[in-house]
């Protein structure tokens, strides 16, 4: 299915116990028990089939399946709002009525605790069980929805594993993570990403993997284009509190992306001066879920947000603005995902998205004219 994971070869990574080899860097992770399918109850879903999907993603969805029949991987490009996840509901119904095991993996447990209420009132009467670091007490489900550092509980026992965002942090260019995806599937895999590069498509190409692109948002509105902002010093400052206060007056939120955990926090503890409604989130942030649902009910308007927001959520009328967007953190990759939490509900399409910077990036240029690119094209199969 995979090229052959080869294993880690680096001598200091290589440790021994009773004269044989052990990788230091895999040793943390094992299994309690061996997991069997046997404890999954199956109910028969019901709810799924009610979800509207678009002409195009109605294709894809009946192509996912199609080629899992024939027992072939696929992996799907989708611009950011395309609705990758929607694409999967119907295979996803296919696994549990045909009672097979089925798991989506994502890098991130916030987007796994994001995805588990989602996919929760999709399929309201079946068990959905979501796996991360600090939730482990149930392993077992018709869906599992887990990070992919959890796949190494999970040994030769998916017959179809969805893995989103493969290109996000932590799982992108890891040896040990993509080895657990590989030792875990027994069937076959789905995988998504809103920026995989054309380069890393045609090897998955050179694998066996059918590649089904989506250029097109689900409500046919195109994407939003950044627009550069270069200021600097103290008018760098002014203009970023002349913006958030005309998105207060505009009762639009807003979140202010910024590189570090140490600018997040200086940041919001200068902002908080000038705004009421306002929030910080970052990994450090234990309580960052509350915060996030605060924001969804318009209790904060200002969200000041390192890359935990990048990906795998959804705002209503959501602006962005990305502070200090010349910083090297702020890849192709990472700006068009930023970029991409804009204008994803139907009833607010468009949005802002301004790259606030004392210099310009050609990380920064590169993003905007692959969001514009984007907006050109169509659905290709």
């Amino acid at each position: 299915m995979f090229v052959k994971y080869v294993g880690i070869k680096i001598p200091r990574y290589i440790g021994y116990f009773k004269n044989k080899p052990y990788c230091r860097l895999c040793v943390r992770f094992k299994a309690k028990d061996e997991l069997s399918s046997n404890d999954v109850v199956f109910n028969e879903p019901i709810n799924y089939a009610n979800y509207k999907l678009t002409e195009e993603q109605k294709l894809i969805s009946n192509k996912l399946l199609e080629n899992f029949i024939k027992k072939k991987n696929s992996l799907v490009h989708a611009v950011c709002g395309a609705g990758k996840t929607e694409l999967c509901f119907e295979i996803i119904g296919f696994c549990i009525k045909n009672k097979l095991n089925v798991g989506f993996a994502i890098p991130r447990k916030d987007v796994v605790i994001e995805l588990y209420h989602r996919f929760k009132n999709i399929f309201k009467d079946n068990s959905i069980v979501p796996v991360y670091g600090e939730n482990t007490d149930k392993l077992v489900g018709e869906l599992i929805i887990l990070t992919t550092h959890q796949l190494y509980r999970y040994k030769n026992y998916f017959d179809l594993l969805i893995l989103d965002e493969i290109d996000a942090f932590p799982f992108k260019n890891n040896k040990v993570l993509y080895s657990f995806l590989r030792k875990s599937i027994k069937g076959n895999a789905i995988l998504m990403s809103a920026t995989i590069t054309e380069t890393q498509k045609q090897n998955y190409k050179n694998i066996g993997f059918e590649i089904i692109t989506l250029y097109k948002r689900f409500h046919n509105f195109p994407i939003p284009v950044p627009k550069i902002v270069r200021k600097m010093g103290i008018l760098k400052m002014i203009y970023l509190i002349k913006y958030l206060k005309k998105f207060e007056k505009e009762n639009k939120p807003c979140i202010v992306f910024v590189p570090t955990i140490d600018i997040s926090e200086k940041l919001f503890s200068f902002l908080r001066f000038f705004f009421k409604k306002i929030n910080c989130v970052n990994s450090k942030i234990e309580e960052r879920n509350k915060i996030i649902s605060e924001f969804k009910d318009n209790k904060i308007n200002i969200l000041v947000s390192t890359s935990v927001l990048e990906r795998g959520v959804t705002f209503s009328n959501l602006q962005v603005i990305i502070y200090d967007t010349y910083n090297p953190i702020y890849d192709v990759q990472t700006l068009v995902q930023i970029s991409g939490r804009v204008g994803r509900k139907k009833e607010f399409p468009d949005g802002e998205v301004i790259f606030l910077s004392y210099k310009i990036s050609r990380d920064m240029l590169d993003a905007i004219n692959t969001i514009k690119e984007q907006n050109k094209t169509t659905f290709q199969k």
